[in-house]
């Protein structure tokens, strides 16, 4: 069921803030395969500690989840994101224009 507030959450997440560019790159990431925060790390070319911040903003946000413990964490996106992502494809579609 998509969320009718969702696309606001989004906005501000991808768009309204700092960092925005960087969650969606994340986000495109994980929407192919789950990844530590290391393989993003190296993936996106991001310091380690931007990549942790951005994960922690998308989490308390539910848009990723995690499983695992201590290094073996691996980040997924959420199933909130999921039945959300075509307001997800719709703002990157208007940012990245």
């Amino acid at each position: 069921m998509t969320d009718p507030n969702a696309k606001r959450l989004l906005w501000f997440l991808f768009a309204g803030s700092r960092g925005g560019d960087n969650r969606m790159k994340i986000i495109d990431l994980l929407k192919e395969r789950p990844y530590n925060i290391n393989q993003l790390s190296e993936s996106l070319g991001l310091d380690y500690k931007a990549i942790q911040h951005h994960i922690l903003v998308l989490q308390k946000n539910n848009i990723i989840t995690k499983m695992g413990e201590k290094y073996g964490v691996l980040y997924f996106i959420s199933n909130y994101l999921e039945a959300n992502i075509e307001a997800f494809n719709e703002i990157k579609s208007k940012i990245n224009h």
